[in-house]
């Protein structure tokens, strides 16, 4: 294995994304060879890599098949490979929740691409490919990703126009403007699908809240050019990688 960027070899040893990996490594997280890590450097098999003072293991193999999995995570679950602060997303993939007969138990590496809240349900990608993570989280790659927001009464005008324009969400953070597919409404409720290609953290709950409307449910759709279609809470399937981006 030739040298490479510590971020990528985390990313592509199938730890976390690229992005996630250099928010740990800020953090002071990560060690190599015993010595806190810096953003930049090379690291290859030789070298030791520490997460949290815990040893990671490495694949034997960087170069075995990559897989793709999309999962329709239910409310309460977290995106995260540690369960210190509830549920993960990882404890879903056993071959009883796979979406037809016949499943498997996920033995490979992965971890999910980005973030859905724990209070936020429907589509999560999980992967072994730093690469694809990194044209996905990457606000420059701008790939979009679909939600539909049930909030609890009638979107007004007024208000689609700012959201779509962009604004100020609190303590001077700015967020580009989201597109809004469609707006139905349901009783006392509506039902708004969004589109978004920014996806800063809570984004679509702070740019609700700031103009007065409270979010009853949050369920995403749609990553890249995969949707969740039919696909029931809890289960997951695999994918192919052409089918996402």
């Amino acid at each position: 294995m030739t040298a490479m960027r510590l971020q990528k070899y985390m990313a592509d040893q199938g730890i976390c994304s690229r992005r996630k990996a250099e928010e740990m490594i800020l953090a002071g997280q990560v060690k190599v060879d015993g010595k806190i890590a810096k953003i930049g450097m090379t690291v290859d098999e030789n070298n030791q890599i520490m997460i949290n003072n815990k040893k990671i293991e490495k694949i034997k193999n960087l170069n075995d098949a990559k897989i793709y999995i999309i999962l329709n995570k239910p409310v309460d679950y977290i995106c995260s490979n540690s369960v210190e602060q509830g549920s993960s997303v990882l404890e879903l993939l056993t071959k009883e929740n796979y979406w037809k007969p016949r499943g498997r138990d996920i033995k490979e590496r992965v971890y999910s691409v980005g973030r859905l809240d724990k209070d936020s349900e429907g589509l999560i990608l999980l992967t072994n490919d730093g690469d694809l993570a990194n044209k996905l989280t990457h606000p420059s790659f701008a790939h979009e990703k679909e939600y539909e927001v049930t909030i609890n009464k009638q979107l007004e005008k007024a208000a689609i126009k700012v959201l779509e324009y962009g604004m100020d969400i609190g303590e001077g953070e700015y967020v580009q403007g989201v597109k809004v597919k469609k707006v139905f409404n349901k009783g006392r409720r509506t039902i708004v699908t969004v589109i978004l290609k920014e996806g800063k953290n809570r984004q679509i709950r702070k740019m609700f809240g700031r103009l007065g409307y409270q979010i009853i449910s949050l369920k995403r759709i749609r990553i890249g050019k995969v949707g969740l279609g039919v696909l029931p809470v809890g289960r997951w399937k695999f994918v192919k990688r052409e089918q996402i981006i």
